[in-house]
């Protein structure tokens, strides 16, 4: 025969065990969001016109964080990189790979004396010339889409790719720009 519980002490007990299984899940959902954002993927927030036509400035972006830890950028690739001199994230796409000779003649890229494909620049778009330069290794070519407008590697540099934070695969804000980035 079980001993006599008042109703009330029953009342506590099961609300004290509801009380602690949320405070479990809790923790365990605020460390599963710790380990997906710092390991596999995090929101980035697309601040100013260096992307337009392809991103624009409030688009909210998923950055795979995990591709790179598997394989190395591809050109043509949009990344978001921690400029490390400013102490702040830029977003732009990979034009040139270690090694590549990458210049603008004529408002056309080349890589390796050839032109590239650029269906995501409007065109008319303005981009003014640059000598060529090599691409160290270790390190990568970058560019915003909107040419014009766009601080990247002709203005700081090629990128150590240490820097580099991520892949934007999704943008999924505002819905009207929904969609994949590759």
């Amino acid at each position: 025969m079980e001993p006599f519980v008042p109703r009330s002490a029953r009342h506590r007990s099961k609300g004290g065990n509801e009380a602690w299984e949320w405070v479990q899940a809790l923790v365990i959902a605020f460390i599963l969001a710790w380990i997906i954002r710092s390991f596999v993927c995090e929101p980035f927030h697309v601040s100013g016109p260096s992307m337009r036509e392809t991103l624009h400035d409030g688009d909210l972006v998923l950055v795979n964080k995990l591709v790179y830890e598997f394989r190395e950028p591809k050109r043509g690739e949009v990344i978001v990189f921690d400029y490390q001199k400013e102490n702040r994230d830029y977003i732009k796409r990979v034009i040139g790979l270690p090694g590549d000779i990458v210049e603008v003649r004529n408002g056309r890229v080349l890589v390796n004396e050839r032109s590239i494909s650029e269906p995501y620049i409007k065109p008319g778009t303005p981009t003014s010339d640059m000598p060529p330069t090599r691409v160290p290794e270790g390190h990568l070519f970058v560019m915003g889409d909107n040419r014009g407008n766009s601080s990247d590697s002709r203005d700081i540099g090629p990128v150590p790719i240490g820097w580099v934070v991520g892949r934007a695969d999704l943008v999924f804000w505002p819905l009207t720009d929904f969609g994949l980035l590759w």
